[in-house]
């Protein structure tokens, strides 16, 4: 399998293709001397898009957003942001963003941290007024404006930056591993804010190792390895159908295991339960057919799709090995 990944959009998404991207990388490419960071990037985000942006430690993908903010320069390539050249004041002054190490004033609250930041954007009075509790509400902070950041716990201070990347109401939010100090409960509730904020149009570029969370939330993903995309594409296209069935049963022995190895393979067998890879879904009624004359109790028959981290650790670990 090629490394490269193949040109956005992607075919038949004509109506898609015909808006302008918020995001376009053609060739993208950051060295540190000798050090490659990123190789020929190309990709697009859309418009209302969540867009997953996935990759092992050290693969480039901190680097990629960085670009994006204008913090850092590429080495070759063209990257443009909202129609401006990544790091035009025009396009910087439209993005929000949570990058993934940040540091807060500990003496100011978190009021004053926003309207500190709600005037480096230029927002009037009267905006800052209004729209300070109303985001601190957005993420979970509401009545909690009046705190200090040094008495905050972790997780609050990650919602206090996230308040930040949205407070102007940006076009474009770019966050890098916006929940990697939440609990399950926080993550929930971010995933909640992103699928709200894009409701409203706004585009979203998401830098995460939490698969679980881009899964549930992403429109499309591109995942990198070592500074290069190795796929990109819509979640549904690339985990594909399901093709394994998970058997629930009373129990299983080694004459049923046989049996229904003629209808595809066993993959795997935890306690009662057997997945059984398959070459299509019709394969489902005759397996039941044949567990049920066979005497055995069946509890669930449920077809099994290929998960993103399946995918994830298939192309990453594949590549490397």
């Amino acid at each position: 399998m090629s490394r490269q990944a193949s040109a956005e959009p992607l075919a038949g998404d004509r109506a898609a293709a015909e808006v302008a991207p918020v995001i376009e990388m053609v060739g993208l490419r950051k060295a540190y001397g000798r050090r490659v960071a990123l190789h020929d990037l190309t990709l697009q985000v859309r418009p209302g898009e969540v867009f997953g942006f996935l990759g092992p430690n050290g693969a480039g993908k901190t680097t990629a957003v960085k670009i994006l903010t204008g913090l850092v320069r590429p080495s070759g390539g063209r990257v443009r942001v909202l129609g401006f050249d990544a790091g035009d004041p025009q396009g910087r002054r439209r993005i929000g963003y949570l990058p993934e190490q940040f540091r807060f004033q500990d003496w100011a609250t978190g009021a004053e941290l926003l309207d500190f930041h709600g005037r480096l954007a230029g927002m009037s009075a009267d905006e800052r007024r209004s729209r300070v509790p109303e985001v601190l509400e957005q993420v979970g902070l509401g009545g909690r404006g009046r705190d200090r950041i040094g008495g905050y716990s972790k997780g609050m201070t990650q919602r206090i930056g996230l308040a930040q990347a949205l407070l102007a109401r940006p076009a474009l939010v770019l966050l890098d591993e916006p929940t990697s100090a939440l609990d399950p409960v926080g993550r929930r509730e971010v995933r909640d804010i992103i699928r709200a904020v894009r409701a409203e149009g706004v585009t979203v570029f998401l830098n995460s190792h939490l698969l679980g969370e881009v899964e549930a939330v992403c429109d499309r993903v591109a995942i990198v390895d070592r500074g290069r995309i190795v796929r990109s594409g819509r979640l549904a296209e690339l985990l594909g159908p399901a093709v394994s069935l998970r058997v629930e049963l009373d129990r299983v022995d080694h004459d049923l295991l046989r049996e229904l190895g003629r209808h595809g393979d066993v993959v795997e067998v935890a306690g009662t339960s057997v997945t059984l890879a398959v070459d299509g879904l019709g394969q489902a009624p005759a397996v039941a057919e044949l567990v049920v004359q066979r005497g055995y109790l069946l509890y669930g028959l449920v077809p099994v799709q290929q998960s993103l981290e399946d995918l994830f650790v298939g192309l990453v670990h594949g590549e490397t090995a």
